[in-house]
């Protein structure tokens, strides 16, 4: 209780940094006393002990970078993907140990893939491919970035529905959070914009595929104004090349 007592309080007033944390300033230049006086610590001469000398990485004082002595060839994709393939079979075997789980209401997304343990990495999205597609027996709801025809074909068959859903990056990792606070990403490039609106791909802008789910559970109300926004440019774009003709 002695101990206890004579304790002080903390308050601002006792705070204190913790002992190490603080350290004295390196002051330069200030006489030979201090240790860092004549040249402060840059030597004698040369390009490094001159003021300004900012030298970017690689430099290699005038010489041919290293860099540019070895030939380069192919180039490098901007617009590349890389996508998590994940395989029927799998997913099977994962809703018969009881680690994944579907329905209308909470079909399957990157989350539940990743977290599972269904896939490692999630990389650029989630891509389905129909092998195994025999051992598929569970009805399933899942919304990849994309979808095999195979696998299209044998979820389709046993009841199921697949929607190929577009992802960004910030999209993808709010998928996988869990954030629901931010609008969900639209395509903008014209290759993403004609793929996702393909019924063949199950595009969620696919007028054909939301006509056919109609007021299904996981239809968001984004998917069916984002495609009508697509139909009246179309439209307009059509306009215009039946004018210039």
């Amino acid at each position: 209780m002695a101990s206890t007592a004579s304790r002080s309080r903390i308050s601002l007033a006792n705070l204190s940094p913790a002992r190490g944390s603080l350290h004295k300033q390196k002051r330069v230049g200030r006489g030979q006393g201090s240790n860092h006086g004549g040249t402060a610590g840059r030597g004698h001469n040369g390009q490094k002990s001159r003021s300004g000398a900012g030298i970017k990485p690689g430099f290699e004082g005038g010489q041919t970078p290293i860099t540019k002595l070895f030939p380069k060839r192919g180039f490098v994709n901007q617009n590349e993907r890389v996508w998590a393939p994940v395989n029927l079979e799998r997913i099977q075997h994962w809703i018969n140990l009881g680690r994944l789980s579907c329905s209308p209401e909470k079909p399957i997304t990157a989350r539940e893939l990743l977290f599972s343990g269904c896939v490692h990495d999630i990389h650029d999205g989630i891509k389905v491919l129909g092998d195994g597609a025999e051992f598929l027996t569970s009805q399933i709801y899942i919304t990849p970035s994309r979808a095999s025809k195979s696998a299209i074909r044998a979820i389709e068959d046993r009841g199921g529905q697949v929607v190929c859903k577009y992802y960004n990056p910030l999209a993808l990792q709010d998928c996988v959070k869990g954030r629901t606070d931010r609008i969900t990403a639209a395509p903008t490039r014209r290759q993403d914009i004609m793929w996702y609106s393909k019924f063949q791909n199950r595009g969620f802008l696919s007028p054909d595929l939301l006509k056919k789910l109609g007021d299904a559970p996981f239809v968001e109300e984004r998917w069916k104004l984002l495609s009508q926004q697509l139909g009246k440019w179309r439209k307009q774009e059509f306009d215009v090349e039946k004018k210039k003709k």
